[in-house]
């Protein structure tokens, strides 16, 4: 275990901005974890917890502990003939984690590949895509405590799941790493294919014949087709929130845009399609700078190069603007800006 001083967190964070951290330190094992924590190197430091850095926008230095969790392993912990509990560590990198799982028949996640990140930051983040949330197939995870290094599991109850959110962006803040996460799969799924155009991607095969493994391929295929890869082009996905209405607000929204697409929410309200509205003001393509709205999906803000965070914070906010005057709704980053 070593802590580097002043380094550069453009590799870490896939928008590639280059700021810097004060100190940097990678933990590969639940033992370097705990052994950093008794050290109590972060008394009185700021701290921030880095996974895979996909869903981070860095606009200054970090004057603090940037602590990049690496830790690897995936195992199955207990399975009769319908189902199987998988334990996977928090540093494993998602996408590997649900090819895995696809690798042996366990199914529920195919509908998440190719979500980029690591499997820690999937609950904090309840990440979801084509009509399937990490909650609906969550069972608990285990943290240990910062302050006291004591270990704490947490049911999926108890993580308190919203859209793209849980109890650690808000009560537990800070206050907790995720060691690993446990998801229960079925040894015999029911395929989900009814959100986007998965079907249209699946007409070709006879319903009879359709697996996980195809589910996951039309994912890919679609995520490939309209998100750009942060290797080639810095972004860290989908940079806002679908907003969610009541009805009031729905049906004055349409009066103005009757072809918006929207989708039934929690408790009587409505998800809207925050890229559909993004896309309506003309905003695909655009550029302040190197800073950029996505050619193909205009939910995605990228870096073309040389933007700061500053420069994409500054479209982002251009952007909400925009939408709160046309639409009169509130756009939420789904990033996390630091």
């Amino acid at each position: 275990m070593k802590i580097g001083e002043n380094i550069s967190l453009k590799k870490y964070n896939s928008f590639g901005i280059d700021v810097k951290a004060r100190y940097f330190i990678e933990l590969t094992s639940n033992n370097d974890i705990f052994t950093f924590l008794k050290s109590h190197f972060l008394d009185d430091k700021q701290f921030l917890i880095l996974n895979g850095g996909s869903n981070i926008l860095f606009t200054k230095d970090f004057n603090g502990v940037v602590i990049k969790i690496s830790t690897q392993g995936i195992t199955i912990i207990e399975e009769n003939d319908n189902w199987a509990l998988v334990k996977a560590n928090a540093g494993e990198n998602w996408n590997n984690f649900v090819l895995w799982c696809l690798d042996r028949g366990l199914g529920g996640l195919e509908n998440l590949s190719l979500i980029p990140g690591n499997v820690g930051a999937a609950p904090v983040q309840n990440i979801g895509a084509y009509g399937v949330e990490q909650k609906e197939l969550f069972q608990s995870l285990e943290a240990v405590e910062i302050k006291s290094g004591r270990i704490v599991n947490f049911s999926n109850e108890e993580c308190r799941f919203g859209y793209r959110d849980s109890i650690f962006k808000h009560d537990t803040k800070n206050q907790y790493i995720i060691l690993s996460v446990n998801y229960k799969l079925s040894k015999k799924p029911a395929l989900n294919t009814s959100y986007g155009d998965i079907q249209k991607k699946l007409s070709s095969i006879p319903l009879a014949d359709q697996t996980i493994k195809h589910v996951s391929d039309a994912v890919c295929e679609i995520r490939n087709s309209k998100l750009p890869d942060p290797a080639k082009i810095g972004n860290a996905g989908s940079f806002f929130k679908n907003p969610i209405v009541n009805l009031e607000q729905l049906m004055l929204i349409k009066s103005k845009y009757p072809d918006i697409p929207v989708y039934p929410a929690d408790n009587d309200t409505f998800k809207l399609a925050a890229g559909w509205m993004i896309d309506k003001l003309k905003w695909k393509g655009f550029r302040y700078g190197d800073a950029g709205v996505y050619h193909s999906q205009a939910l995605v803000l990228v870096n073309h190069g040389q933007a700061s965070g500053s420069d994409i914070l500054k479209l982002a906010k251009m952007i909400m603007k925009s939408v709160k005057e046309n639409f009169g709704v509130d756009l939420e980053p789904e990033v996390n800006i630091h």
